[in-house]
């Protein structure tokens, strides 16, 4: 599994940079033919990494609930989202990749409900679970690029 971690950790340091490296107005601006935002994606992440991981092995999480409840699947963009906001994602993306390590190395997944994801894959253990997190956050990670390159074209008229 370590290069699976050790993948977790480049899309992480990725998103980071954008999260860094991204004006806030820019952070939250939907783009045009988007129903989100940079900000709400990365959040999104860091949520279903923890749906996936720790809900669906009967564990708790670990962050707060509000950003499960703010940012899963089915959630609007938070248009309002402070300065402060920004640097705590910025930390739960580096945070939460380094517990995910540690459970897993301590056992921690010994129990996982089977579950079908909206995408059509099958988790059916932790393993499953962490494979899957790395493609959905890359899936994000394009929407991401992509919504970045929409903004540049927007200010660019």
């Amino acid at each position: 599994m370590n290069y699976h971690f050790q993948a977790h950790r480049q899309v992480r340091k990725n998103l980071l940079d954008v999260l860094r490296n991204t004006s806030h107005e820019d952070l939250l601006l939907i783009p045009d033919g988007f129903n989100n935002n940079l900000y709400w994606n990365i959040a999104h992440t860091v949520a279903t990494q923890q749906l996936l991981h720790y809900y669906l092995s009967g564990n708790p999480f670990r962050i707060d609930k509000y950003w499960i409840e703010t940012y899963k699947k089915g959630t609007l963009p938070n248009l309002d989202v402070q300065k402060s906001e920004v640097e705590d994602l910025e930390f739960l993306l580096t945070e939460t990749s380094k517990i995910l390590m540690k459970d897993y190395d301590s056992d921690f997944f010994s129990d996982y409900t089977p579950y079908t994801t909206s995408f059509g894959m099958d988790l059916k253990s932790i393993q499953d679970a962490i494979i899957f997190n790395n493609m959905h956050e890359s899936l994000h990670y394009g929407y991401v690029i992509a919504q970045k390159r929409a903004i540049l074209g927007e200010k660019g008229r």
